[in-house]
Order: C-alpha cells, then structure tokens, then sequence
C-alpha cells in the first residue's frame, strides 16, 4: 500500500498508538488493542501491512525476548513460600482444564490433535496481565495474590514443556519414530541444562559484574545473550522460545536480575506489539466468522470453569471460599502463550488457520472479560457468594482469609 517502508512502519505505528489508547481508556491490555490493529491494518480490512518478513523477525525478537524475561524472573523460592498450595493449584487447574477443554473441543467436531492445542491453549493465564492488574490494585502481596503469582509460575514452567513436547512431536512426524525423538530432545535438554548451570556457577556472575560498571552494556549482553540462546535453542530442536527461557534462567540467580528485567520490560512490549500484530494481520474474517460460536463456548468455560477448578482446589486444601475465588479470576483467561503456542502449532503443519483463529478469538473474548471480573473482583463476590458455599472450606478456621 505504502511505497516507503519507513512510511509504512510508522503508520502502523500510529493506528496502534491511536487504538492502544482507546483500550487504556476502556481499561483494557493492550494485547486486544495490538491484535485489533493486526485485524484492522491486515489485507481483511485496510490492507497496510506488506512488511511481512520484517515484522515477522521483530516478532520473533519480542518472543525472544518475553520468554527471556520469564526465565529471568523465575523466582523459585515463590512457589516454595507458598508451599503446596500454588504446586497442587497450578498442576491441579491445568490438568483439569486440559481434559474438559479438550472433551468439549472433540464434542465440537475437531481433530485429535486440533482439539489437544486448543485444550493446551485454554490452560495458561497471562502472568503479564494479572501482575499488572494486581499490581494497580495493590494486591501483589495479599494472600489469593501470592497464590495466583505462584501458580501462574507453575504454568509458566508447563508451557515451556508443552512447547518442547509439541516441537519433539513435529520433528518426530518428519523423521524417526516419537519415542526416538524424544529420548534425543531429553538428552539434548539434559545437556544443555548442565551447560547452563556450569556457566551459571563458574563464568556468568564473574562476566555481569565485569559488564555491570556500564549498564547500556550489561543490556546489551543481556539482549544478545537471549536471542543466542534462542537461536541455540533453535538448532538442538528445542524451539526458539525454549532456548530463551533457559538463557533467562541462566541470568535469574545472579544480583542484576531485577536490573535487567526492569530494563527488558519496555522492549519486550514494543516487539511483541508486532507479534499481535502479525497474528492479528493473518486472520481471515470469513474463517473468525465460522469460529464465533465454537470460541463463546470455550470463553465461557474458561471465564467460569477455570475459577471454579482453583476454587474447588483451594477449598480441598482448606483455604476460605473468598481467598478461592480471587485467586481463580486470576486464571478466567488465556494468555499470550497460548497465542504463541497456536503459532507454533500452526510453523509446525499441527493445526490450520482456523484453528489459531478460534484461539485467538477465545483470548479476545477472555482477555475482555476477564479484566472488568479482576478490577471489580470485590464487588461481584459479594453478589456471587451466597452461591459459592459448596466451594467453602471444610476447617476454614485454618487458613487466612
């Protein structure tokens, strides 16, 4: 459309500005207002984005980069504070959710294996969204705040194995046998582990503190070190996303971890802008159109059976019906990983366009919604716990409330 690159890049720019602030207005994630300009600027509508090859590797830097920052921020000792409680909430919700959800895609007509991503999808909540809402809330260190941070770590962490899982299989299809592939990408996995934690323990804290008397450098280390990592990651057959995540990890033990993360957070917005944009630029209205009410089905699962999974577990685990449900909400979405995921799914040949499209409508839906039940979680408890005393504790006395 536009005969200038530069041109183009900036009037994208420009409507994603102008449509990001319309959702900070409606108090929504930017993620809906970055999708919604890859729908109004892609060939659907106005038809402005031609840069395909650029936008897709800023894309694949954001992912980088986002995946690098969980690691850097995966903070261990969390889950162990929490204890139990955010190991058996975590495990226990995305378990639960996988089967349902996946029961419910098989009931409407998909494949086998279209209807495992969707089931995959439907498991993972935004730790990015939540950690912002809480945050504006200032409810980060309240109880069902603690919880829902500890076990929003815990799907972090399956999401990367469902990411290696899923890549084992699709290289599998193409070469030997699945069990062979995987006992490859174990190994590989095992070695490099060893490989990050000898430069963890021995040339890593030596290096940052070298870096760390400039700060513009120890950034870009930080950077570098993060696409090298996925571009490793890439080449073993773990993924790009994977080999990311494991370079934050290698960085998250050291002193500069908060310094780095701080310092990331803005870029990695900025980049991943381009990967919603991308996403968003690739849908077809005529197939989102098919998938309207597949997608209102499994929204409504994931707005409320999600937070009635966490609160049934909390509640078996004595934990106050109010404490239960505030931490569910938490989980009354999808994530950016699951949008990641349909993705990597669809590089791989596993499922089609309709199927990343039924995803991604899913994630609008429950990203929308999820976010007025979270700002106003207070006041629609007290209308809905006259209705939630089944989900109560048995020895409530026990826990906080």
């Amino acid at each position: 459309m536009f005969e200038s690159a530069f041109l183009e890049l900036s009037m994208l720019l420009t409507v994603s500005a102008v449509v990001g602030f319309i959702a900070v207005q409606l108090k929504q994630p930017l993620i809906v207002a970055f999708i919604a300009v890859g729908i109004i600027a892609g060939p659907a509508v106005l038809g402005m984005v031609s840069l395909n090859e650029q936008i897709d590797l800023l894309a694949h830097l954001g992912i980088a980069i986002l995946l690098f920052v969980v690691g850097l921020k995966l903070d261990l000792h969390i889950i162990r504070t929490m204890g139990v409680v955010a190991l058996f909430t975590g495990l226990g919700q995305v378990i639960f959710t996988s089967v349902i959800g996946y029961l419910i895609a098989l009931a409407l007509g998909m494949s086998p294996i279209g209807a495992l991503y969707v089931a995959v999808a439907l498991t993972f909540s935004s730790t990015i969204i939540i950690v912002k809402l809480l945050s504006d809330k200032r409810e980060l260190d309240a109880l069902h705040g603690r919880i829902a941070i500890g076990f929003l770590i815990v799907q972090d962490i399956v999401v990367v194995l469902a990411m290696i899982g899923l890549t084992a299989l699709g290289q599998a299809q193409e070469t030997t046998s699945l069990g062979f592939e995987a006992l490859m990408v174990l190994l590989k996995g095992i070695l490099m582990l060893i490989v990050v934690a000898l430069l963890m323990r021995y040339v890593i804290p030596g290096l940052l503190k070298r870096l760390a008397h400039s700060p513009e450098l120890l950034i870009l280390f930080a950077i570098a070190w993060a696409v090298l990592g996925a571009s490793l990651g890439d080449m073993l057959g773990f993924s790009k996303e994977v080999g990311a995540f494991l370079a934050g990890i290698s960085l998250a033990s050291t002193h500069y971890r908060e310094l780095i993360g701080a310092r990331l957070v803005s870029l990695r917005d900025f980049l991943l802008l381009f990967f919603f944009i991308s996403l968003g630029a690739s849908l077809e209205m005529d197939t989102l159109g098919a998938q309207v009410w597949p997608a209102l089905i499994l929204s409504v699962f994931v707005l409320i059976g999600n937070p009635l999974i966490v609160m049934a577990i909390m509640g078996y685990m004595g934990y106050r019906k109010r404490t239960g449900f505030l931490a569910g909400l938490t989980v009354a979405q999808i994530s950016e990983f699951s949008l990641i995921l349909a993705a990597l799914g669809f590089n791989l040949g596993h499922i089609d366009q309709e199927t990343v499209g039924l995803i991604t409508l899913v994630g609008l839906i429950t990203i929308s919604a999820s976010t007025y039940m979270i700002l106003y979680s207070h006041p629609l408890y007290e209308k809905l716990s006259p209705f939630l005393g089944l989900l109560n504790a048995k020895y409530p006395s026990a826990k906080l409330p």
